[in-house]
């Protein structure tokens, strides 16, 4: 694919950043804020404030079964947004869109429903090294309830999945296959559509966590073909605290609800229950109002801009960072190119400690991510403990990348002056 520069976007990138009132920030005292830690939260345009303030201000009641003219309102609203949020997929039918706290809450809840109700000893679970820990460690508690293994297909030096190995790895003894969609830490762009066939072929589930692939490029779950879909608002213009687990319809029919309470029930008795039909059965108590049509705002600003001229535009960024980070002395960029890369980069420089580097870059109004990302196998398999990202959206420019690359040359001679 194409990257795209700043002179050929169908956008004013500068009109388009007075949409977002935080990065015309000034921090300690007058610097200008470069805000590149996107793939940790992205920020908020007007567009979305505005949606989640008129519906405080004017719109809001609970939802469902209220009688009165706001609970039909912000009924109306919530389930909108789910219908926005089906479109934004291309998901099949509405009630496949299940609104979660996030991408955590989403994979936890797949772990804990069919996991619990599907997985016994013997049973396997793939992962990758390059997993987020929320792609991790709720399948290492179900292994600890269950007795089923978690395996892991291994990732190259160059910061890809070892697919040639993937037929090793899959057996009749693979029930799911986890897998992330853009890595949070290389940047890596997975093939999902081949690693769902091939699981598919074999016989297990898949479930994509699209956490870092959905805010930055055009999803349809339906070209996918993944049994389950996880991801997160506040990582696409939206707010925290809600997110989307899209599930296939036969697949969810067959779960059993993980919370139990109000909602997600049909009839209660002293005896029992009786579980509500999709979505209402994984939405158990007051689900996210508010934050739903927040999301569905953010999607509906996203959509307006062009999912792939955002992606295009974010790989001419990331190419030019890589080049500018690439020439400095003493860095090691983690992952493979830009053309095969989301937009961030995650690099370590030798000598100096990751958070030193942030907190410097921070002095200079530059904010950038250090650590380990919540990927410490990942890490671990690169021989590194931690690294610095700088993770890139559509409202940064190329100005922001040379002001990074002069940022970068200061701190370095800085930190390389302390004994």
């Amino acid at each position: 694919m194409s990257m795209t520069t700043a002179d050929e976007l169908p956008w004013d990138v500068e009109s388009l950043r007075g949409d977002f009132p935080i990065l015309a920030s000034e921090i300690y005292g007058g610097v200008p804020l470069t805000y590149l830690d996107n793939a940790a939260t992205t920020q908020r345009p007007r567009q979305v404030i505005e949606a989640m303030t008129t519906a405080y201000e004017r719109q809001y009641a609970n939802v469902h079964r209220g009688l009165h003219y706001l609970s039909e309102l912000s009924t109306d609203l919530y389930e909108n947004a789910r219908d926005t949020v089906q479109r934004f997929l291309n998901a099949r039918r509405v009630h496949e869109v299940i609104f979660t706290a996030g991408t955590t809450a989403s994979i936890n809840l797949v772990a804990r429903s069919w996991g619990d109700a599907n997985l016994r000893a013997g049973d396997e679970i793939l992962l990758t090294e390059m997993e987020h820990h929320s792609n991790i460690v709720p399948w290492q508690q179900l292994a600890c309830r269950t007795g089923c293994r978690v395996r892991f297909l291994p990732v190259t030096d160059g910061g890809q999945l070892v697919l040639d190995a993937l037929d090793d790895f899959l057996t009749e003894r693979t029930k799911l296959v986890s897998v992330v969609a853009v890595s949070n830490v290389l940047g890596t762009i997975n093939p999902v559509s081949t690693i769902v066939r091939r699981a598919h072929q074999a016989g297990a589930l898949v479930l994509v966590d699209a956490a870092q692939s959905v805010p930055h490029g055009t999803t349809d779950v339906q070209a996918w073909d993944a049994d389950f879909v996880a991801f997160s608002g506040h990582k696409m213009l939206g707010p925290s605290g809600i997110g989307v687990l899209y599930g296939r319809e036969t697949i969810l029919e067959s779960m059993p609800p993980f919370l139990g309470g109000g909602s997600m029930i049909r009839r209660v008795t002293l005896e029992g229950f009786e579980p509500a039909d999709l979505p209402s059965r994984f939405e158990a108590g007051t689900p996210p109002i508010v934050p739903a049509i927040g999301l569905a705002a953010a999607a509906d600003y996203l959509q307006q801009i062009g999912l792939e001229n955002i992606h295009r535009y974010e790989q001419g960024l990331t190419a030019q960072a890589q080049a500018m980070i690439s020439r400095l002395d003493g860095v090691r960029i983690l992952g493979p190119g830009p053309d095969l890369r989301g937009g961030m980069i995650s690099f370590v420089v030798e000598g100096i400690q990751a958070n030193d580097l942030a907190m410097t870059l921070d002095e200079q109004g530059v904010a950038v991510r250090a650590g380990h990302h919540c990927a410490m196998p990942l890490h671990a398999r690169l021989g590194v403990s931690a690294s610095t990202r700088a993770s890139f959206y559509f409202y940064n420019t190329p100005a922001e990348i040379e002001r990074l690359g002069e940022a970068l040359h200061k701190a370095l001679r800085v930190l390389r002056r302390k004994p």
